[in-house]
């Protein structure tokens, strides 16, 4: 593990999102299968960004993006979960990934804001 633990569970969540969705086979679920592919690993490329960001700024609007990813990914996931398209230990441990990543983004965000304002 590296010392960033944002950017290992993003890396650890894209990979779970990608295993998940090459699991469905759920028949016309596609248009959900690629929300949700789409979503979920936009949040670890917006992360993965943010490290070579041109300003403060920027990095937090990379960071922001992620953050708003990570939620539309919450809704495809539930949305697939309750249309039993996905199993309840898939939707668990994606759904735990994507919160604990939404924590430490809100934590990041705040962070950035905060240490911008002061320069």
């Amino acid at each position: 593990m590296s010392e960033n633990k944002l950017l290992d569970l993003s890396f650890e969540f894209a990979v779970a999102i990608v295993n998940l969705v090459d699991g469905v086979t759920a028949p016309k679920s596609s248009y959900m299968i690629d929300q949700l592919s789409r979503a979920g690993t936009s949040v670890g490329a917006n992360i993965y960004e943010a490290q070579y960001a041109q300003s403060k700024k920027d990095f937090i609007s990379k960071l922001e993006i992620a953050l708003k990813e990570s939620n539309e990914t919450s809704y495809w996931l539930k949305l697939m979960f309750e249309t039993k398209r996905i199993d309840v230990k898939s939707y668990q441990y994606t759904e735990k990934l994507c919160g604990n990543i939404r924590r430490l983004l809100i934590a990041s965000c705040k962070t950035a804001k905060a240490k911008n304002e002061t320069y």
